[in-house]
């Protein structure tokens, strides 16, 4: 039997049961008419328009508030993931300097570089001296101080954490013209000059 057609029974039947008490002077006219408004409000609460449920105002507040609880609780999680993404990068570029950094470089060599705004000098060997200079070693910042590392290992941080790198000076001036490096070209830098 279809929806329809059992509506329209339940419809007949229900008529049939006022006619019944009406008829058994238990039900006035007033009193059903009443009954049937009473019932006829009920049913089109329940349905909106066009038969879509009625929401009302707080299980609309409710869902929206559990919709915002959730965008919530999915930005924390990918806070949560990019802050451990972040930590455990840290601790590999950690991990990797701590293992390759050079060893007894000390010496009567003063290098200096620049860290941000101040000059720093490091004391290294003639060898290491020759390397800095070249750029087959690099300085990385490491633990409140300085450390040495090959080329190689500076790059693979350089992909992590650049910042961690002093870089390398630059071995050519920019703000010269090629006249003024040729006409300086002719001047012979001496070899025991210390700056």
């Amino acid at each position: 039997m279809s929806d329809s057609a059992q509506k329209n029974m339940e419809r007949k039947m229900a008529g049939s049961l006022f006619d019944q008490l009406k008829k058994s002077g238990l039900v006035d006219d007033k009193k059903a008419k009443q009954i049937k408004k009473q019932k006829y409000q009920q049913a089109k609460q329940k349905k909106g328009k066009k038969g879509q449920p009625v929401v009302s105002e707080a299980t609309q507040l409710a869902e929206q508030a559990a919709k915002q609880k959730q965008e919530r609780d999915r930005q924390l999680n990918l806070e949560r993931q990019q802050a451990q993404v972040k930590k455990a990068t840290q601790a590999a570029v950690q991990q990797r300097i701590e293992s390759n950094q050079l060893k007894n470089y000390s010496g009567e060599k003063a290098y200096q570089f620049a860290d941000g705004s101040t000059i720093k000098t490091l004391h290294v060997n003639q060898k290491i001296h020759q390397q800095l200079t070249s750029g087959a070693v690099r300085i990385v910042l490491f633990g409140g101080g300085y450390v040495l590392v090959a080329s190689e290992v500076a790059e693979k941080i350089a992909q992590e954490d650049a910042s961690l790198l002093i870089p390398l000076p630059s071995t050519e001036d920019d703000s010269l013209s090629e006249e003024d490096k040729d006409y300086y070209a002719q001047f012979e830098i001496p070899d025991d000059l210390v700056w």
